[in-house]
């Protein structure tokens, strides 16, 4: 190859559109006759419904039909659970889905109650704010602790207790361990509840062809293919007459990775049962209550080490809040289990969880999926312990890695692939050893963090270690196409919000088949050029679909050199392309 364009920095293929203003979003799609949506979303967290009065909402001026749990018929279900749990022994699990619409009781503030169609988003809006709806106030469930107790109200009625799910798994004898130890870390740490800000808020618009039976749905998330899949079964269509685009977006996070949002749910029903284009596009005000959130847990936390710093074990006990329902079962719970202890050897390990309903917004995957929680704890801990026992905040964390030769390592504890969670390699002491070197720590605390604080300035320096999973299954897939012009398109089933893949991905075609990147076209999230693939999250684009992008252009480069080969009566390896 005469050049390789893979992680060299260069002009990124997709600025020019989004520079110029010329790349589609999901709010840019205006189509003839469509409509426009608003919800009429609960003020209440908690509350059961008496009655749901739309008469005022429907005399107003350009509404077109408005929509309630009643008048969906058979269609109103629980949406999927999205993630089922690992076969933990005597767990407890209550799985509960959101629904379309609330019917008999609303759960969170922000739920859908009923919906407003209209020629126009501010008629919409305005006939949403004359709906009124009768309730019967009920105690919210806002606290992790106070939801456990006995006489707390219950969010779902025919559960005994708010519990979502309850695991405990162990390594080791942590008590045995716990007997052994110089000194016991004991802490109450709680980590608050949080949600994405994106630049872009979600949004879809659908349209149906009623004449060539044909759906097409543009979408702000970040898994087109499933989309499409649900969509389908929901409808009664096959997943060849729909198509789901999910065009550039501002930011995805991860809450835009779940299914089925209400709002994902209802608009291609209503765009059939009206044959116009619909559209909705969430506002700031519904981002903060309409879109899923994560991280609130509480942790009660141990870790037993000798004297010289040496982990003997570690003890958690947390409770995770999983908001009215759960549709990703126990992913962020489990997630904060299984990756607390890190790349330390630790050889007894006792943690438990409850996962707990409350009348918040739905909790699902976001920026760490609950690992950061895991990390969190055990990070505070060793600070606690370094300086109750006087070693060096980077010392005792290295005292405690995976040492090379014990690779792989297997942690005991049951992931979301319903295996013991296994490291393949590592060696982490010289990650360490090169980054603090990088920024002179010994020279910070020897000299520069006292001469701060002799000038009344607290300055600190944190040091956090831990591993991050990437390149997460099942699959994807691409299709590398060379056209007759020399142009190379490339379709792959993922979607983009900003990871830059029209340059990654053209870099790595280019390698193989000698073109420059410029001159590579790429298509992402589009079900009609690329038929299956899982979306884009957990740090796998890169990695899942680079690979499959790599594997077709290599596929193509090889025929390429072997129809040359033919003509030219040339042998193959004395061929380049370029």
């Amino acid at each position: 190859m005469a050049t390789r364009y893979f992680g060299q920095p260069i002009k990124r293929n997709e600025d020019p559109r989004l520079l110029t203003g010329q790349a589609l979003f999901t709010d840019d799609v205006h189509l003839p006759g469509m409509l426009h949506v608003a919800f009429y979303r609960s003020p209440y967290a908690h509350a059961r419904i008496k009655s749901i009065d739309t008469s005022a909402a429907a005399a107003m001026p350009g509404v077109v039909a408005i929509y309630t749990a009643t008048d969906l018929g058979d269609y109103w279900q629980p949406g999927p659970l999205l993630v089922p749990p690992p076969p933990v022994k005597d767990i407890v699990f209550n799985p509960r889905m959101q629904v379309p619409l609330a019917r008999d009781k609303v759960r969170f503030v922000g739920e859908p109650v009923a919906v407003v169609v209209a020629a126009s988003r501010y008629q919409a809006e305005d006939a949403a704010e004359q709906i009124f709806m009768d309730v019967e106030l009920l105690p919210a469930i806002v606290d992790l602790e106070a939801a456990l107790a006995p006489d707390a109200a219950r969010v779902h009625d025919d559960l005994d207790a708010n519990v979502n799910a309850h695991v405990i798994q162990r390594k080791g004898d942590y008590e045995q361990a716990a007997a052994q130890a110089d000194v016991i870390i004991r802490r109450k740490l709680h980590y608050d509840r949080g949600t994405a800000a994106a630049m872009e808020n979600r949004g879809i618009v659908v349209d149906w062809d009623a004449r060539n039976q044909q759906m097409t749905v543009w979408d702000t998330t970040q898994a087109p293919i499933p989309i499409r899949n649900g969509l389908a079964a929901m409808l009664g269509l096959s997943e060849k007459q729909v198509r789901v685009i999910a065009p550039f977006i501002g930011g995805g996070f991860g809450p835009k990775i779940m299914m089925f949002y209400q709002e994902e749910v209802l608009l291609p029903w209503i765009a059939m049962r009206l044959n116009r284009p619909v559209k909705w596009i969430e506002d700031r005000q519904e981002n903060f209550y309409a879109t899923t959130q994560e991280r609130g847990q509480v942790h009660w936390a141990e870790m037993a080490l000798t004297r010289d710093g040496k982990i003997l074990g570690v003890k958690d006990v947390f409770l995770h809040d999983a908001g009215a329902y759960a549709p990703y079962g126990l992913t962020v719970a489990l997630n904060s289990q299984c990756t607390l202890l890190g790349q330390y050897d630790v050889a007894n390990y006792t943690s438990e969880f409850t996962s707990v309903f409350t009348n918040k917004p739905i909790v699902t995957p976001y920026r760490g999926a609950g690992r950061q929680h895991g990390v969190f704890v055990m990070e505070r801990l060793l600070d606690i312990a370094a300086k109750e026992l006087g070693i060096d905040k980077v010392e005792i964390r290295t005292r405690n890695f995976i040492a090379p030769e014990k690779f792989p390592y297997t942690n005991e504890i049951i992931y979301q692939d319903f295996a013991p969670l296994t490291y393949d390699s590592g060696n982490y002491l010289p990650a360490m050893q090169k980054a603090v070197a990088l920024i002179d720590y010994a020279r910070f605390i020897a000299e520069e963090q006292p001469r701060l604080r002799a000038e009344g300035k607290h300055v600190g320096l944190g040091i956090v270690t831990y591993v991050e999973g990437t390149g997460i299954g099942p699959y994807e897939g691409a299709k590398v196409t060379v056209e007759a012009s020399g142009r190379v398109s490339v379709a792959t089933g993922i979607g983009t919000q900003g990871q830059g893949h029209f340059t990654s991905f053209a870099q790595i075609v280019a390698d193989q088949l000698g073109v420059a990147p410029e001159n590579v076209r790429l298509v992402t999230g589009d079900t009609s050029e690329f038929y299956w693939g899982a979306g884009t999250f957990a740090s796998r684009g890169a990695v899942v679909a680079g690979n499959a992008i790599n594997a077709a252009a290599l596929a193509v480069r090889k025929k390429i050199l072997k129809k040359a080969s033919d003509e030219l009566e040339v042998d193959e390896a004395d061929l380049e392309l370029v």
